[in-house]
């Protein structure tokens, strides 16, 4: 009896890579697409009932979802004002408002990502090379997300200085072939990188000495050691940054919980990143 040859494949057919977000808290459940579907049409219209028509949901669903929502929130997201089915009025708090922001921009990095997998599921070595850079790790207990926000180029070496929000800036000295093999011009995004090590610690925010990097905080939390002991710095807008100091510094410095301490960095101890 012959063997049927196997018809080829159509383009349809090849290897397709999907994933869904989701936020959530560990134990609360999770936020997806449709609540914030519902989220948005709620802050347009005014409405929990017109919002939920808007994306097919049920006036009990709707308001289920509400309530899951504000539950699932460290803040309230939906303020609501009863009057009925079709009375009374709701809206997003600023905060419900910025969680949908975070939500999108979330996505839309979401979308690139699956993009870039789809793109190079048909070159293992591509494929492996890529998830090899997203998983990576790094011995800096310190990194920071943030925008160039401008590049000030010398003879070999050039300053970076990058946004990472809430006023923090960090300034990087990196040398100019790193620059340009990054793509640093402002606008874009990228990560400072800080080891522990490297961060020096001072009560005196007028105390410079030579660092170009100064930032306030008040110490969270001091682990102490034999020989060494960490130290973590709450920032502006709920950053941290650890830094590793000697028992003797610490004794010297006379850090408790609490107090009012500075960050000193050298900006050639700060490393840039980029994602891509």
């Amino acid at each position: 009896m012959a063997r049927k040859t196997p018809k080829p494949r159509s383009p349809g057919s090849s290897l397709m890579i999907g994933g869904s977000l989701w936020l959530g808290r560990e134990g609360r459940g999770a936020l997806g697409g449709n609540r914030f579907a519902l989220l948005e049409n709620i802050d347009a219209l005014g409405s929990i009932t017109r919002a939920a028509k808007a994306v097919g949901l049920s006036y009990k669903g709707a308001w289920d979802a509400v309530d899951a929502i504000n539950n699932l929130a460290d803040q309230p997201v939906v303020l609501r004002a009863t009057g009925g089915r079709d009375g009374g009025g709701s809206r997003l708090t600023d905060h419900g408002r910025q969680l949908v922001q975070l939500y999108r921009q979330l996505e839309s990095g979401h979308r690139q990502l699956l993009a870039r997998l789809q793109a190079e599921h048909h070159d293992p070595d591509r494929l492996r090379a890529l998830l090899n850079a997203m998983t990576m790790r790094t011995s800096a207990r310190n990194q920071y997300r943030g925008t160039v926000k401008s590049v000030l180029a010398g003879a070999v070496n050039a300053d970076v200085v990058l946004d990472i929000g809430d006023g923090l800036e960090i300034v990087a000295n990196i040398t100019k072939d790193a620059v340009a093999e990054l793509s640093l011009k402002p606008g874009r995004e990228a990560i400072a990188l800080i080891k522990s090590s490297f961060v020096l610690l001072t009560t005196d925010s007028r105390l410079r000495i030579g660092a170009r990097n100064l930032l306030k905080g008040t110490v969270k939390d001091i682990v102490r050691g034999a020989v060494n002991s960490k130290v973590k710095l709450q920032l502006a807008g709920d950053r941290t940054m650890v830094a590793i100091v000697t028992r003797d510094s610490l004794k010297e410095l006379g850090l408790r919980k609490n107090q009012a301490c500075c960050a000193l960095i050298k900006a050639s101890h700060v490393l840039v990143g980029v994602n891509d």
